[in-house]
C-alpha cells in the first residue's frame, strides 16, 4: 500500500512539473496580420471615440481630484482617468486591438 501511494505521488509531481511544456507546445506564436480594413475602422470609429474618452476622463479627473486627494487614492484616479486612455490613445499600433 505505501509503495503504490510513493508512486502516484511520484506520477503526479512529474505530471505537475511536465504540464508547462505542453501547454507551451499549444499556443500559437504567430502574429495575425492587421488588414487595411481594420486599420480604417480603428482611424475612423476607435480611435474618436478614445480621444472622447481620454477628454471626459480628464475632465472628471480634475473634478474629482480634491475628493480623490482626500480620499487618498489620487494615483489609482491618474491612472485609471486619463493615464490609461492616454496610452490606448497615443501608444496602441492603428488597427491593433
Amino acid at each position: 500500500m505505501n509503495g503504490r501511494k510513493n508512486i502516484m505521488i511520484l506520477l503526479c509531481i512529474i505530471a505537475l512539473m511536465a504540464m508547462p511544456v505542453g501547454a507551451s507546445a499549444l499556443t500559437d506564436s504567430t502574429v495575425p496580420e492587421i488588414g487595411a480594413d481594420t486599420m480604417v475602422a480603428d482611424f475612423l470609429a476607435v480611435r474618436p471615440l478614445q480621444l472622447a474618452s481620454l477628454i471626459l476622463g480628464t475632465t472628471t479627473f480634475i473634478v474629482s481630484l480634491p475628493f480623490s486627494a482626500l480620499g487618498g487614492n489620487v494615483n489609482q484616479a491618474y491612472e485609471m482617468m486619463m493615464a490609461e486612455p492616454a496610452r490606448l490613445f497615443f501608444k496602441r499600433p492603428l488597427g491593433g486591438f
